[in-house]
């Protein structure tokens, strides 16, 4: 059977299709990158914001018209409303995302022991979510309380993934030739929190680096309230990527507090400069909120100003997006959209500026490249783009395509966003050592 895999959202969706993936190939089924060639379409949904939510169900329409006629709707959005994942034309199941683990196995008809055997290897997969990445789901669910957040009710409680399954899924990817494992959840940061013992993510970090050779190690987005200073003392290794994702979605103490977030300005400030004197040149990205329930324009200002003095690397910016059943769309104050699209602008501009100054630090030098896509440039050569470990998109010419290789690449410029640079193809990459 033919199976096309489709996946909205966040990194943690990226991983869990990837692992159904593995599942479907180890019974012997084919991925294919094109719904046009399928016999049954897997889409994992998400309702993180109206607009993801929207691009769910714009997904499952689109795989039908392209002539699939099962589909398979999971995810976060198929969990929160599965009567109307299931009128949608071509869904003939919906399976939510307390199941979702044994959804292959449900699906063929398979004993769930079947897939407690050790991973294939890892292949990317083909089409547009193809990664040279490989993303590995540690954990699911959360235990915050966010006022804005819809996640908790469509994931539930947090949950870890113990160790050996972790290692498992790392090994395949590394078996699969993969140059950099990502580790993932929804609140990564309380990974070890539910076990017995109780553990913390900084242990299975440096489990995993003392139990395989991994050229990079990267860690997704961390809520900042879950790290101690001892945490980046990790970062000697080398293999650990010098790149944190925290979100901060407000810098207004005010705004924060109505989010129920765990974290104030000055200990998010403190967290910057903890990381920063710890990990030299780290990357620093974060994810902000703008036109949140009763938000003032002083207090806009305040959270513009500062956003702007952190000097963050990057950044997502969100327009508030109310989603049913969190305590935030009960607030009073709707910010008007006009409004919060003026927001989202100014402070896109921040980042903007804070990045391209961040950027400006690495021309002249050399950096080592993962090569992620590639497109025919020229009749004369190939345009690869890649990630550097620092998380810095960078782009050059090559006379052949050759994605998920590291290299060493001289940046020349900076060009709309991306470091364009050389490849210096007679510098060899070595691993990192072994601990």
């Amino acid at each position: 059977m033919k199976i096309f895999l489709d996946t909205i959202g966040c990194r943690l969706n990226q991983a869990e299709i990837e692992h159904i993936a593995g599942q479907f190939r180890s019974a012997g089924h084919e991925i294919v990158g094109s719904a046009a060639e399928a016999d049954l379409a897997v889409v994992n949904t998400c309702t993180v914001t109206a607009e993801a939510a929207s691009d769910s169900r714009g997904a499952i329409r689109r795989i039908h018209r392209q002539g699939v006629v099962s589909i398979v709707a999971t995810g976060c959005w198929a969990t929160m409303e599965p009567g109307t994942a299931a009128g949608l034309p071509g869904v003939t199941r919906v399976i939510p995302n307390p199941e979702k683990d044994g959804m292959v196995s449900d699906l063929l008809r398979l004993p769930h022991e079947f897939f407690d055997l050790e991973p294939i290897a890892r292949q990317p997969l083909p089409g547009l979510h193809q990664r040279t990445r490989a993303f590995i789901k540690v954990q699911d669910g959360c235990n915050n309380t966010c006022s804005y957040c819809i996640t908790t009710l469509a994931r539930g409680q947090s949950r870890s993934r113990l160790f050996e399954q972790v290692l498992g899924d790392v090994k395949a990817a590394l078996e699969g030739g993969t140059q950099e494992i990502v580790l993932t959840g929804v609140h990564l940061g309380a990974w070890g929190a539910d076990l017995a013992p109780r553990r913390h993510l900084s242990d299975l970090v440096s489990r995993l680096l003392d139990t395989l050779t991994i050229p990079r190690l990267r860690l997704s987005s961390l809520e900042p309230w879950d790290l101690e200073a001892h945490f980046f003392e990790l970062w000697q290794h080398p293999a650990l990527c010098p790149h944190l994702h925290l979100p901060l979605q407000s810098g207004s103490a005010a705004v924060l507090k109505r989010m129920d977030r765990k974290i104030s300005p000055g200990a998010f400030e403190k967290l910057l400069s903890d990381a920063r004197a710890a990990i030299p040149g780290i990357a620093l990205t974060t994810d902000i909120i703008v036109g949140f329930p009763g938000e003032s324009e002083e207090e806009f200002k305040e959270s513009l100003e500062f956003v702007r003095c952190m000097g963050f690397s990057g950044g997502h910016v969100f327009p508030y997006s109310a989603r049913p059943g969190t305590k935030a769309a009960s607030l009073s104050g709707r910010i008007h959209g006009k409004i919060s699209r003026d927001r989202s602008q100014k402070m896109r501009g921040v980042l903007a500026v804070s990045s391209h100054d961040y950027q400006k630090q690495f021309l002249g030098r050399n950096m080592v490249v993962l090569w992620e896509s590639t497109s025919q440039f020229s009749d004369l050569g190939w345009r690869l783009e890649g990630l550097t470990s620092n998380y810095l998109r960078v782009s050059a010419l090559a006379p052949e395509p050759h994605p998920n290789r590291l290299e060493m690449v001289r940046i020349n410029s900076l060009e709309s966003g991306i470091l364009m640079g050389d490849i210096l193809p007679e510098v060899e990459i070595q691993p990192p050592p072994h601990s």
